[in-house]
């Protein structure tokens, strides 16, 4: 854990030599993290903002209240209509871009409104080199992203979320909404919708890493290698089916190459 320390000292040196800072605070494994240090570091110069965008799960809206009401951080809310977003429900490669644009210079408006120098993000070392158009819109904009800059990867975060007593060490990754749907395919709220709810039925089964994705209608489920066989067993393979069917799927397929992040942009 010695070298696990050393990165979370030069985290904390980062977020001292910033002042005072505005986390973008999703309750994933690790905003929750990096919000935490950037709490106990600078107390109430640092705050928490987080865009309700309609893109995220509401009980993913529900675990950020919670966690800022039981730890007295300050909690900025700000609404944005990613719909209206000029490309965004377009849905080509450039969405991440645009949409990250103008999230976050709301986050900054909201953190010069409430004093704050510094607005920070969660991205970690891991995040370095895959496909994220939305890191260029971040760096333009001067957001610093301290987990990244103190060598930190998505291991590292749990082993050390874990450390703090952090109930999102072993959270299950997590990620947009808008990323379900095949690139070139219009994005609306009512699929957003279905997926939300076919990925929460999931989630009631006992699965624990996954992603229902949509292609013109169809939904193909991701699952962890282990549980594709679960899921393959007759009454569950027909209600998982019939669910989805509910919702409006018109097909219900199973990847046999299981759960990846950014499966969609084999695509591109």
């Amino acid at each position: 854990m010695d070298a696990l320390h050393e990165k979370q000292d030069h985290l904390i040196r980062i977020l001292r030599d910033l002042g005072s800072v505005a986390v973008a605070f999703s309750a994933g494994v690790d905003s929750t993290y990096l919000l935490k240090i950037a709490h106990d570091s600078l107390g109430e110069r640092a705050i928490a903002v987080t865009a309700v965008t309609g893109t995220f799960p509401e009980k993913e809206l529900r675990e950020v209240e919670t966690f800022c009401g039981e730890r007295d951080v300050p909690l900025r809310k700000v609404k944005a209509d990613v719909f209206s977003i000029d490309g965004f429900c377009v849905n080509d490669a450039n969405r991440c871009y645009v949409c990250k644009m103008e999230l976050f210079r709301r986050i900054m408006e909201a953190a010069a409104e409430h004093g704050v120098r510094s607005v920070i993000e969660g991205s970690n070392a891991d995040d370095v080199g895959d496909y994220r158009p939305g890191m260029r819109a971040i760096a333009e904009l001067g957001v610093r992203s301290p987990l990244m800059e103190a060598g930190l990867t998505k291991r590292d975060v749990r082993a050390l979320s874990k450390e703090h007593g952090l109930k999102t060490w072993d959270k299950p990754s997590f990620a947009c909404l808008a990323t379900r749907i095949a690139y070139g395919e219009s994005i609306t709220p009512e699929k957003l919708r279905m997926i939300e709810k076919a990925e929460q039925r999931l989630a009631d089964l006992g699965f624990r890493q996954y992603r229902v994705r949509m292609h013109n209608g169809a939904a193909r489920i991701e699952l962890l290698p282990e549980d594709i066989e679960r899921l393959l067993s007759a009454a569950l393979r027909g209600e998982i089916s019939g669910y989805l069917h509910q919702l409006g799927f018109r097909y219900v397929s199973l990847d046999l190459d299981g759960y990846r992040t950014g499966s969609m942009n084999a695509a591109l």
